[in-house]
Protein backbone atom coordinates (compact mmCIF):
# COMPACT_ATOMS: atom_id res chain seq x y z
CA UNK A 1 0.00 0.00 0.00
CA UNK A 2 1.20 3.48 -0.80
CA UNK A 3 2.17 5.69 2.10
CA UNK A 4 -0.55 8.14 1.15
CA UNK A 5 -3.45 5.79 0.42
CA UNK A 6 -4.85 5.73 3.95
CA UNK A 7 -5.11 9.53 4.09
CA UNK A 8 -5.87 10.59 0.53
CA UNK A 9 -9.41 9.23 0.66
CA UNK A 10 -10.23 11.89 3.27
CA UNK A 11 -9.72 14.56 0.59
CA UNK A 12 -12.72 14.43 -1.74
CA UNK A 13 -11.03 17.06 -3.95
CA UNK A 14 -8.07 14.74 -4.53
CA UNK A 15 -10.40 11.84 -5.28
CA UNK A 16 -12.21 13.95 -7.88
CA UNK A 17 -9.00 15.19 -9.47
CA UNK A 18 -7.55 11.67 -9.57
CA UNK A 19 -10.75 10.35 -11.13
CA UNK A 20 -10.81 13.06 -13.78
CA UNK A 21 -7.15 12.41 -14.60
CA UNK A 22 -7.18 8.63 -14.80
CA UNK A 23 -10.75 7.81 -15.82
CA UNK A 24 -11.15 10.67 -18.26
CA UNK A 25 -11.10 8.44 -21.36
CA UNK A 26 -14.84 7.79 -21.32
CA UNK A 27 -15.60 11.46 -20.93
CA UNK A 28 -13.26 12.32 -23.81
CA UNK A 29 -14.92 9.66 -26.00
CA UNK A 30 -18.31 11.15 -25.22
CA UNK A 31 -17.14 14.67 -26.05
CA UNK A 32 -15.66 13.52 -29.35
CA UNK A 33 -18.25 11.02 -30.58
CA UNK A 34 -21.53 12.27 -29.13
CA UNK A 35 -20.97 15.99 -28.75
CA UNK A 36 -18.76 16.20 -31.87
CA UNK A 37 -16.07 18.21 -30.13
CA UNK A 38 -12.48 18.28 -31.34
CA UNK A 39 -9.76 16.92 -29.06
CA UNK A 40 -6.53 18.95 -29.26
CA UNK A 41 -3.32 17.34 -28.06
CA UNK A 42 -1.22 19.44 -25.66
CA UNK A 43 1.90 18.90 -23.58
CA UNK A 44 3.34 21.27 -20.97
CA UNK A 45 0.83 23.84 -19.64
CA UNK A 46 -0.05 25.26 -23.07
CA UNK A 47 -3.77 24.56 -23.20
CA UNK A 48 -5.15 28.05 -22.57
CA UNK A 49 -5.90 29.20 -26.11
CA UNK A 50 -7.96 26.08 -26.79
CA UNK A 51 -10.38 27.07 -24.01
CA UNK A 52 -11.35 30.09 -26.10
CA UNK A 53 -13.57 27.86 -28.26
CA UNK A 54 -16.57 25.96 -26.83
CA UNK A 55 -16.17 22.87 -29.04
CA UNK A 56 -12.40 22.41 -28.67
CA UNK A 57 -11.05 20.25 -25.82
CA UNK A 58 -7.38 20.19 -24.77
CA UNK A 59 -6.05 16.81 -23.70
CA UNK A 60 -2.72 15.57 -22.44
CA UNK A 61 -2.65 12.45 -24.65
CA UNK A 62 -1.84 9.84 -22.00
CA UNK A 63 -5.32 10.49 -20.59
CA UNK A 64 -6.89 8.88 -23.67
CA UNK A 65 -5.47 5.51 -22.68
CA UNK A 66 -7.26 2.71 -20.86
CA UNK A 67 -5.91 2.25 -17.34
CA UNK A 68 -6.33 -0.99 -15.50
CA UNK A 69 -8.02 0.74 -12.57
CA UNK A 70 -10.66 2.54 -14.59
CA UNK A 71 -13.38 0.02 -13.65
CA UNK A 72 -12.77 0.67 -9.95
CA UNK A 73 -12.68 4.42 -10.37
CA UNK A 74 -15.79 4.18 -12.53
CA UNK A 75 -17.61 2.69 -9.56
CA UNK A 76 -16.47 5.62 -7.46
CA UNK A 77 -17.56 8.00 -10.20
CA UNK A 78 -20.98 6.37 -10.45
CA UNK A 79 -21.40 6.55 -6.68
CA UNK A 80 -20.30 10.18 -6.68
CA UNK A 81 -22.84 11.06 -9.37
CA UNK A 82 -25.56 9.79 -7.03
CA UNK A 83 -24.29 10.80 -3.60
CA UNK A 84 -21.63 13.44 -4.26
CA UNK A 85 -17.85 13.16 -3.88
CA UNK A 86 -17.90 14.52 -0.33
CA UNK A 87 -20.19 11.71 0.84
CA UNK A 88 -18.16 9.09 -1.05
CA UNK A 89 -15.01 10.37 0.64
CA UNK A 90 -16.65 10.31 4.09
CA UNK A 91 -17.93 6.79 3.50
CA UNK A 92 -14.51 5.53 2.44
CA UNK A 93 -12.97 7.12 5.50
CA UNK A 94 -15.60 5.51 7.72
CA UNK A 95 -14.96 2.08 6.19
CA UNK A 96 -11.21 2.51 6.63
CA UNK A 97 -11.73 3.37 10.29
CA UNK A 98 -13.79 0.22 10.84
CA UNK A 99 -10.76 -1.88 9.93
CA UNK A 100 -12.52 -4.41 7.68
CA UNK A 101 -9.49 -5.97 6.00
CA UNK A 102 -11.21 -7.20 2.84
CA UNK A 103 -12.82 -3.83 2.15
CA UNK A 104 -9.66 -1.97 3.12
CA UNK A 105 -7.66 -3.92 0.55
CA UNK A 106 -10.07 -2.91 -2.20
CA UNK A 107 -9.92 0.77 -1.18
CA UNK A 108 -6.14 0.69 -0.89
CA UNK A 109 -5.92 -0.89 -4.33
CA UNK A 110 -8.13 1.79 -5.86
CA UNK A 111 -6.12 4.66 -4.44
CA UNK A 112 -2.67 3.10 -4.65
CA UNK A 113 -3.13 2.18 -8.31
CA UNK A 114 -3.82 5.77 -9.34
CA UNK A 115 -0.12 6.62 -9.24
CA UNK A 116 1.24 3.15 -9.98
CA UNK A 117 -0.85 2.73 -13.11
CA UNK A 118 0.27 6.14 -14.36
CA UNK A 119 3.90 5.14 -13.87
CA UNK A 120 3.36 1.86 -15.68
CA UNK A 121 1.68 3.67 -18.57
CA UNK A 122 4.53 6.19 -18.79
CA UNK A 123 7.04 3.33 -19.04
CA UNK A 124 4.86 1.62 -21.66
CA UNK A 125 4.80 4.82 -23.73
CA UNK A 126 8.58 5.16 -23.25
CA UNK A 127 9.10 1.66 -24.71
CA UNK A 128 6.81 2.43 -27.67
CA UNK A 129 8.73 5.63 -28.32
CA UNK A 130 12.03 3.73 -28.32
CA UNK A 131 10.58 1.05 -30.62
CA UNK A 132 9.42 3.80 -32.96
CA UNK A 133 13.06 4.74 -33.42
CA UNK A 134 13.16 8.09 -31.66
CA UNK A 135 16.68 9.39 -31.15
CA UNK A 136 18.42 7.87 -28.14
CA UNK A 137 19.54 11.38 -27.27
CA UNK A 138 15.96 12.37 -26.44
CA UNK A 139 14.88 12.44 -22.80
CA UNK A 140 12.26 10.30 -21.05
CA UNK A 141 9.50 12.88 -21.58
CA UNK A 142 9.96 13.09 -25.34
CA UNK A 143 10.14 9.33 -25.72
CA UNK A 144 6.90 8.93 -23.77
CA UNK A 145 5.23 11.70 -25.78
CA UNK A 146 6.15 9.89 -28.99
CA UNK A 147 4.58 6.74 -27.53
CA UNK A 148 1.43 8.65 -26.61
CA UNK A 149 1.20 10.20 -30.05
CA UNK A 150 1.82 6.95 -31.93
CA UNK A 151 -0.95 5.22 -29.99
CA UNK A 152 -3.56 7.99 -29.76
CA UNK A 153 -3.00 10.55 -32.53
CA UNK A 154 -5.97 9.06 -34.42
CA UNK A 155 -8.26 10.47 -31.73
CA UNK A 156 -7.17 14.11 -32.01
CA UNK A 157 -7.95 16.72 -34.62
CA UNK A 158 -4.85 18.81 -34.03
CA UNK A 159 -1.66 19.11 -32.04
CA UNK A 160 -0.84 22.41 -30.33
CA UNK A 161 2.85 23.21 -30.81
CA UNK A 162 4.76 25.91 -28.96
CA UNK A 163 8.41 26.57 -29.74
CA UNK A 164 10.58 26.72 -26.62
CA UNK A 165 14.27 26.77 -25.73
CA UNK A 166 14.74 22.98 -25.92
CA UNK A 167 15.96 22.04 -29.42
CA UNK A 168 14.98 18.39 -28.86
CA UNK A 169 11.42 19.49 -28.00
CA UNK A 170 11.18 21.46 -31.22
CA UNK A 171 12.56 18.50 -33.22
CA UNK A 172 10.00 16.23 -31.58
CA UNK A 173 7.17 18.56 -32.60
CA UNK A 174 8.50 18.72 -36.16
CA UNK A 175 8.49 14.91 -36.30
CA UNK A 176 4.79 14.56 -35.45
CA UNK A 177 3.65 15.03 -39.05
CA UNK A 178 5.66 11.97 -40.06
CA UNK A 179 3.89 9.92 -37.37
CA UNK A 180 0.38 10.90 -38.46
CA UNK A 181 -0.06 13.24 -41.39
CA UNK A 182 -3.82 13.44 -40.87
CA UNK A 183 -3.47 15.48 -37.67
CA UNK A 184 -3.28 19.23 -38.13
CA UNK A 185 -0.13 20.77 -36.64
CA UNK A 186 -0.80 24.23 -35.19
CA UNK A 187 2.41 26.12 -34.48
CA UNK A 188 2.97 29.15 -32.30
CA UNK A 189 6.42 30.61 -32.74
CA UNK A 190 7.45 32.58 -29.63
CA UNK A 191 10.27 35.13 -29.98
CA UNK A 192 13.22 34.02 -27.81
CA UNK A 193 13.67 37.46 -26.26
CA UNK A 194 11.35 40.34 -25.38
CA UNK A 195 13.26 42.91 -27.39
CA UNK A 196 12.36 45.24 -30.25
CA UNK A 197 8.99 44.39 -31.75
CA UNK A 198 8.79 40.95 -30.07
CA UNK A 199 5.39 41.68 -28.50
CA UNK A 200 3.86 42.85 -31.77
CA UNK A 201 5.30 39.84 -33.58
CA UNK A 202 3.92 37.42 -30.99
CA UNK A 203 0.47 39.05 -31.10
CA UNK A 204 0.51 38.58 -34.87
CA UNK A 205 1.53 34.92 -34.44
CA UNK A 206 -1.23 34.40 -31.87
CA UNK A 207 -3.77 35.93 -34.25
CA UNK A 208 -2.70 33.43 -36.90
CA UNK A 209 -3.11 30.53 -34.43
CA UNK A 210 -6.56 31.81 -33.45
CA UNK A 211 -7.52 31.91 -37.11
CA UNK A 212 -6.47 28.25 -37.46
CA UNK A 213 -8.48 27.36 -34.34
CA UNK A 214 -11.48 29.23 -35.76
CA UNK A 215 -11.25 27.22 -38.98
CA UNK A 216 -11.03 23.96 -37.04
CA UNK A 217 -13.77 24.91 -34.60
CA UNK A 218 -16.19 26.53 -37.02
CA UNK A 219 -16.76 29.19 -34.35
CA UNK A 220 -15.48 32.75 -34.22
CA UNK A 221 -13.04 33.79 -31.53
CA UNK A 222 -14.79 35.52 -28.62
CA UNK A 223 -12.82 37.92 -26.44
CA UNK A 224 -15.17 37.52 -23.50
CA UNK A 225 -14.85 33.71 -23.45
CA UNK A 226 -11.07 33.97 -23.62
CA UNK A 227 -10.97 36.68 -20.96
CA UNK A 228 -13.16 34.61 -18.64
CA UNK A 229 -10.93 31.57 -19.12
CA UNK A 230 -7.79 33.50 -18.19
CA UNK A 231 -9.51 34.62 -14.99
CA UNK A 232 -10.27 30.97 -14.18
CA UNK A 233 -6.68 30.00 -15.00
CA UNK A 234 -5.36 32.74 -12.72
CA UNK A 235 -7.57 31.46 -9.89
CA UNK A 236 -6.11 27.97 -10.39
CA UNK A 237 -2.59 29.38 -10.20
CA UNK A 238 -3.38 31.30 -7.03
CA UNK A 239 -4.65 28.15 -5.30
CA UNK A 240 -1.72 26.11 -6.63
CA UNK A 241 0.72 28.61 -5.10
CA UNK A 242 -1.23 28.59 -1.84
CA UNK A 243 -0.78 24.82 -1.58
CA UNK A 244 2.87 25.01 -2.55
CA UNK A 245 4.03 28.02 -0.57
CA UNK A 246 1.57 28.67 2.26
CA UNK A 247 0.83 25.06 3.22
CA UNK A 248 3.95 23.40 1.82
CA UNK A 249 6.32 25.59 3.84
CA UNK A 250 4.31 25.44 7.09
CA UNK A 251 5.23 23.51 10.23
CA UNK A 252 1.99 21.52 10.26
CA UNK A 253 0.70 19.50 7.31
CA UNK A 254 -2.90 18.35 6.81
CA UNK A 255 -1.48 14.87 6.05
CA UNK A 256 1.88 13.11 6.16
CA UNK A 257 4.58 14.55 3.86
CA UNK A 258 4.40 11.57 1.49
CA UNK A 259 0.71 12.31 0.94
CA UNK A 260 1.47 15.97 0.37
CA UNK A 261 4.17 15.12 -2.21
CA UNK A 262 1.70 12.85 -4.01
CA UNK A 263 -0.77 15.72 -4.21
CA UNK A 264 1.91 17.99 -5.68
CA UNK A 265 2.77 15.27 -8.21
CA UNK A 266 -0.92 14.96 -9.11
CA UNK A 267 -1.15 18.72 -9.60
CA UNK A 268 1.98 18.76 -11.74
CA UNK A 269 0.60 16.16 -14.15
CA UNK A 270 -3.00 17.38 -14.31
CA UNK A 271 -2.12 21.09 -14.60
CA UNK A 272 -1.00 20.58 -18.21
CA UNK A 273 -4.56 20.38 -19.57
CA UNK A 274 -6.61 21.13 -16.40
CA UNK A 275 -8.04 17.61 -16.86
CA UNK A 276 -9.80 18.97 -20.00
CA UNK A 277 -12.18 21.14 -17.96
CA UNK A 278 -10.69 24.31 -16.50
CA UNK A 279 -13.76 25.42 -14.51
CA UNK A 280 -14.12 22.01 -12.87
CA UNK A 281 -10.39 21.92 -12.15
CA UNK A 282 -10.59 25.36 -10.55
CA UNK A 283 -13.41 24.16 -8.28
CA UNK A 284 -11.43 21.04 -7.31
CA UNK A 285 -8.18 22.80 -6.47
CA UNK A 286 -10.01 25.53 -4.52
CA UNK A 287 -11.79 22.84 -2.54
CA UNK A 288 -8.43 21.18 -1.98
CA UNK A 289 -7.11 24.36 -0.38
CA UNK A 290 -10.20 24.61 1.84
CA UNK A 291 -9.98 20.96 2.89
CA UNK A 292 -6.32 21.31 3.77
CA UNK A 293 -6.89 24.49 5.76
CA UNK A 294 -9.84 22.96 7.60
CA UNK A 295 -7.78 19.93 8.65
CA UNK A 296 -4.99 22.20 9.83
CA UNK A 297 -7.47 24.33 11.77
CA UNK A 298 -8.76 21.21 13.53
CA UNK A 299 -5.24 19.96 14.23
CA UNK A 300 -5.68 16.96 11.92
CA UNK A 301 -2.44 16.06 10.22
CA UNK A 302 1.20 15.97 11.17
CA UNK A 303 3.75 18.21 12.86
CA UNK A 304 6.58 18.53 10.32
CA UNK A 305 8.51 21.35 11.96
CA UNK A 306 11.56 19.13 12.56
CA UNK A 307 11.55 17.57 9.08
CA UNK A 308 13.93 19.20 6.56
CA UNK A 309 12.38 20.36 3.29
CA UNK A 310 13.89 19.22 -0.01
CA UNK A 311 13.15 20.71 -3.42
CA UNK A 312 13.12 17.93 -6.02
CA UNK A 313 13.43 19.35 -9.52
CA UNK A 314 13.01 19.20 -12.47
CA UNK A 315 10.43 16.42 -12.62
CA UNK A 316 8.14 17.46 -15.50
CA UNK A 317 10.39 15.66 -18.02
CA UNK A 318 10.35 12.42 -16.05
CA UNK A 319 11.45 11.53 -12.54
CA UNK A 320 11.51 8.62 -10.12
CA UNK A 321 8.17 8.84 -8.25
CA UNK A 322 9.55 6.90 -5.28
CA UNK A 323 11.93 9.77 -4.54
CA UNK A 324 9.56 11.54 -2.17
CA UNK A 325 8.67 8.33 -0.33
CA UNK A 326 12.37 7.61 0.18
CA UNK A 327 12.92 11.16 1.46
CA UNK A 328 9.96 10.75 3.83
CA UNK A 329 11.30 7.44 5.15
CA UNK A 330 14.62 9.20 5.76
CA UNK A 331 12.92 11.89 7.84
CA UNK A 332 12.39 14.64 5.26
CA UNK A 333 9.66 16.10 3.06
CA UNK A 334 9.85 16.68 -0.68
CA UNK A 335 8.38 19.59 -2.64
CA UNK A 336 7.74 19.73 -6.39
CA UNK A 337 7.55 23.22 -7.88
CA UNK A 338 8.48 22.88 -11.55
CA UNK A 339 5.66 24.98 -12.95
CA UNK A 340 6.69 27.95 -10.82
CA UNK A 341 10.37 27.48 -11.68
CA UNK A 342 9.37 27.69 -15.34
CA UNK A 343 7.02 30.64 -14.56
CA UNK A 344 3.82 28.89 -15.66
CA UNK A 345 2.25 29.85 -12.32
CA UNK A 346 2.67 33.55 -13.16
CA UNK A 347 -0.74 35.01 -13.86
CA UNK A 348 -1.96 36.28 -17.22
CA UNK A 349 -2.28 40.09 -16.80
CA UNK A 350 -6.00 40.21 -17.57
CA UNK A 351 -8.79 42.61 -16.60
CA UNK A 352 -12.31 43.36 -17.80
CA UNK A 353 -10.95 45.76 -20.41
CA UNK A 354 -7.74 43.96 -21.37
CA UNK A 355 -7.25 42.56 -24.84
CA UNK A 356 -6.84 38.87 -23.90
CA UNK A 357 -4.50 38.07 -26.78
CA UNK A 358 -2.18 40.92 -25.85
CA UNK A 359 -2.30 39.78 -22.21
CA UNK A 360 -1.46 36.20 -23.21
CA UNK A 361 1.37 37.43 -25.41
CA UNK A 362 2.88 39.27 -22.44
CA UNK A 363 2.54 36.10 -20.34
CA UNK A 364 4.26 33.97 -22.99
CA UNK A 365 7.11 36.43 -23.40
CA UNK A 366 7.59 36.44 -19.64
CA UNK A 367 7.83 32.66 -19.30
CA UNK A 368 10.09 32.51 -22.35
CA UNK A 369 12.48 35.15 -21.03
CA UNK A 370 12.39 34.10 -17.37
CA UNK A 371 11.29 30.47 -17.29
CA UNK A 372 10.84 27.64 -19.76
CA UNK A 373 12.67 29.41 -22.59
CA UNK A 374 15.50 31.12 -20.77
CA UNK A 375 19.27 30.57 -20.74
CA UNK A 376 21.12 28.50 -18.14
CA UNK A 377 22.01 31.42 -15.90
CA UNK A 378 18.46 32.81 -15.79
CA UNK A 379 17.00 29.33 -15.33
CA UNK A 380 19.41 28.66 -12.47
CA UNK A 381 18.36 31.92 -10.84
CA UNK A 382 14.74 30.76 -11.10
CA UNK A 383 15.63 27.54 -9.25
CA UNK A 384 17.30 29.67 -6.58
CA UNK A 385 14.23 31.93 -6.39
CA UNK A 386 11.90 28.99 -5.79
CA UNK A 387 14.29 27.29 -3.36
CA UNK A 388 14.33 30.52 -1.37
CA UNK A 389 10.52 30.90 -1.48
CA UNK A 390 10.00 27.32 -0.32
CA UNK A 391 12.64 27.76 2.40
CA UNK A 392 14.13 24.37 1.60
CA UNK A 393 17.13 22.87 3.36
CA UNK A 394 18.50 21.20 0.24
CA UNK A 395 17.97 20.66 -3.48
CA UNK A 396 17.83 17.33 -5.31
CA UNK A 397 18.43 17.97 -9.00
CA UNK A 398 17.00 15.40 -11.40
CA UNK A 399 19.40 14.99 -14.33
CA UNK A 400 17.55 13.37 -17.23
CA UNK A 401 19.46 11.19 -19.61
CA UNK A 402 19.27 12.83 -23.01
CA UNK A 403 18.41 16.32 -21.71
CA UNK A 404 20.77 18.93 -23.16
CA UNK A 405 18.89 22.09 -22.27
CA UNK A 406 18.24 21.80 -18.51
CA UNK A 407 20.39 19.03 -17.03
CA UNK A 408 23.58 20.94 -17.74
CA UNK A 409 22.47 23.61 -15.24
CA UNK A 410 23.49 21.53 -12.24
CA UNK A 411 27.09 22.67 -11.85
CA UNK A 412 26.00 26.30 -11.77
CA UNK A 413 23.01 25.49 -9.55
CA UNK A 414 25.13 23.61 -7.01
CA UNK A 415 27.52 26.51 -6.77
CA UNK A 416 24.75 29.08 -6.35
CA UNK A 417 22.80 27.09 -3.75
CA UNK A 418 25.98 26.79 -1.69
CA UNK A 419 27.00 30.42 -2.13
CA UNK A 420 23.65 32.26 -2.11
CA UNK A 421 21.48 30.00 0.10
CA UNK A 422 24.15 28.05 2.02
CA UNK A 423 22.35 24.76 1.40
CA UNK A 424 23.59 21.58 -0.31
CA UNK A 425 22.50 20.18 -3.66
CA UNK A 426 22.96 16.77 -5.24
CA UNK A 427 22.15 15.32 -8.65
CA UNK A 428 20.30 12.08 -9.36
CA UNK A 429 20.49 10.58 -12.84
CA UNK A 430 17.24 9.40 -14.41
CA UNK A 431 16.47 7.41 -17.54
CA UNK A 432 13.33 5.36 -16.84
CA UNK A 433 10.91 4.89 -13.92
CA UNK A 434 12.03 2.08 -11.63
CA UNK A 435 15.65 1.95 -12.76
CA UNK A 436 18.58 2.34 -10.35
CA UNK A 437 16.35 2.53 -7.26
CA UNK A 438 19.09 1.23 -4.99
CA UNK A 439 21.46 3.90 -6.23
CA UNK A 440 18.78 6.53 -5.65
CA UNK A 441 18.27 5.28 -2.08
CA UNK A 442 22.00 5.32 -1.40
CA UNK A 443 22.47 8.82 -2.77
CA UNK A 444 19.45 10.21 -0.94
CA UNK A 445 20.49 8.46 2.28
CA UNK A 446 23.86 10.18 2.28
CA UNK A 447 22.24 13.50 1.34
CA UNK A 448 19.61 13.37 4.06
CA UNK A 449 22.28 12.66 6.67
CA UNK A 450 23.61 16.13 5.90
CA UNK A 451 20.22 17.67 6.66
CA UNK A 452 18.94 15.72 9.66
Amino acid sequence: MSLYADEIIRFSSVLKMSYNLIAGREELKRLKLREKKHLISVALPFSDLIYGFPNLVPVFPIRMHVFKISKYLSLLGSSASLFGWDNVSKFLGYVKNMGINEVNKVIDQIIDDVIETLNEKYNEMFDIGVERGISSDFCFALKTLVGMYVTKSKNVSANMNYSIRCSAWNKYLESLKAIDGNVKQIWLDIPPRNIGNALELLIENLSDVIHQLETLSGNSYNQNIMRDHFKVANQIKQDYKTILYDIGTSDFYPCNPATFSEVLALLSISFQDYNSNAKRYAENIHQMVNEMRERIRKGIGMDVSEMPKVLVTPMFGGWEPQTHEIIYELGGRALYADWDVLRFLDEVPISNTTNPIEAYAKFLLNITENGVGCDNNTLTNSYIRVAEKTKVDGVVFNQLFGCHSISNCFTLLKEKTRKDLEIPAIALTFNRIGENLEQVKTRLGAFMEMLT
